[in-house]
């Protein structure tokens, strides 16, 4: 399962960064990369260089455990959790792709802080704030699932933290700031990442 775990990863990065970017490019002229947010040593910043590690465990985890370098967990080495890694990856990278498809021309990675921001809440984004790294979360968790060990585990939890480093301490604010009331609104009706779930009470 670990030689799975890396032809779905690969296939993930494909379709997620690599399509996505060539087709930014083609209608936008611009890649959609901005590069790490915040100060370095600041909470933003830390949530970007948490997800550039996140990404570099998500490789060497099944890439080691195929070496027979670290052993899968027991308890999760089962048919049953690879049969439903395989459906959470699967499902993962639709909604990502889907929710980039939502986002148009407005898909970036990192805060374009020389470009007003337009505010989506269309489609998926009707149903969460973030369904971009609702997606990726649920399809890292599906990897996990086909390559079961400590390094696994702990890309997972990496990815997490650095998501929700980067969605509440520079995503929020810069939103917050640049679209005021809109974003307001919008926030208390919508959950962050699951849907009802991590919605931002309105202001007395």
């Amino acid at each position: 399962m670990p030689t799975l775990a890396l032809v779905l990863y690969a296939a993930f990065f494909a379709v997620v960064f690599g399509w996505r970017t060539w087709h930014q490019l083609r209608t936008t002229g611009r890649s959609g990369f901005h590069g790490l947010s915040g100060r370095p040593g600041s909470a933003a910043w830390w949530g970007g260089v948490l997800f550039i590690v996140a990404i570099v465990l998500g490789v060497v985890a099944p890439g080691v455990q195929l070496a027979g370098v670290v052993a899968p967990l027991p308890a999760l080495d089962a048919t049953v959790l690879h049969v439903a890694g395989i459906v959470l990856v699967l499902g993962g990278i639709a909604v990502t792709v889907a929710a980039q498809r939502d986002m148009g021309n407005a898909w970036r990675i990192g805060l374009d802080h020389g470009t007003r921001t337009t505010l989506v809440t269309s489609g998926t984004f009707a149903l969460v704030r973030n369904p971009v790294f609702s997606g990726m979360v649920v399809c890292a968790v599906g990897l996990a699932s086909l390559a079961p060990n400590v390094l696994a585990i702990g890309g997972v939890v990496v990815l997490v933290l650095a998501i929700e480093l980067q969605v509440r301490w520079a995503e929020e604010p810069f939103l917050r700031e640049t679209l005021g009331d809109e974003y307001a609104g919008y926030a208390t009706r919508v959950g962050r990442f699951v849907p009802g779930v991590g919605r931002i009470p309105a202001a007395d």
